[in-house]
């Protein structure tokens, strides 16, 4: 349900999501790339093409409108048997150094990735972590939550009082799939997951809420 400005149509749209995990500091990532969704009448993927910059404070692109929403909930050759299917095509990358140092450049070859997508509403499940005598934990380690059970499986939440890895300067979250819980390594979990930390004294949540990702296997998403 995309808008662009200045336009009250709602479109589905795609932006790419680079891994900040796979992102290094100080260089920059330029991906010549395809967005698409599946016409089955055609037998053909129709999308649009672009480009964009990465670097490790910026992952995300920004998002390219496909077809109209009405459009898509029609009967029509998109929505087929209650699902839709979406493709990303990477034509090129570029890694350069942003620092004034010898630019390095690395090419890849062309991938396809095909993401089935049914539409259908998400379990949804809270989960409440108290802790007590928080300024006398260790800042050089995570603290576990219990597990608890939200669609049927175990997860846990990690924290990290100081940051993990890059995120140094600011308290960070992970979900995990609880170990004892693993999905099979070819089926996936899309997960939209919001984290929160309450203000006592004003009774106010502060939240970050991830986009949709998904889980395979025994995995973590994390939030700083």
């Amino acid at each position: 349900m995309h808008k662009e400005a200045g336009s009250e149509t709602p479109y589905v749209a795609l932006r790419l999501v680079a891994s900040r995990l796979s992102m290094v500091p100080g260089h920059m990532v330029h991906v010549v790339f395809e967005l698409s969704i599946y016409n089955h009448s055609k037998g053909m993927y129709c999308g649009c093409k672009a480009s964009y910059n990465f670097h490790f404070k910026n992952t995300y692109s920004k998002e390219h409108c496909l077809i109209p929403l009405q459009e898509l909930l029609k009967p029509s050759a998109f929505l087929v048997d209650d699902s839709c299917v979406f493709g990303v095509e990477i034509l090129k990358i570029d890694v350069s150094s942003t620092e004034k140092k010898a630019v390095v450049v690395q090419k890849k070859a062309t991938t396809v990735q095909n993401l089935f997508v049914q539409k259908k509403g998400f379990i949804k499940g809270t989960y409440t972590w108290n802790m007590n005598n928080f300024l006398e934990l260790d800042l050089d380690h995570f603290v576990r939550s219990p597990a608890f059970e939200v669609g049927g499986h175990k997860w846990y939440v990690q924290m990290y009082p100081c940051g993990k890895r890059y995120s140094t300067d600011c308290l960070s979250l992970y979900l995990y799939l609880d170990a004892s819980d693993e999905l099979h390594l070819e089926s996936k979990k899309v997960v939209v997951m919001t984290v929160s930390i309450l203000d006592r004294k004003n009774g106010i949540h502060f939240t970050r809420t991830s986009g949709s990702l998904g889980v395979y296997g025994w995995t973590r998403l994390g939030m700083g």
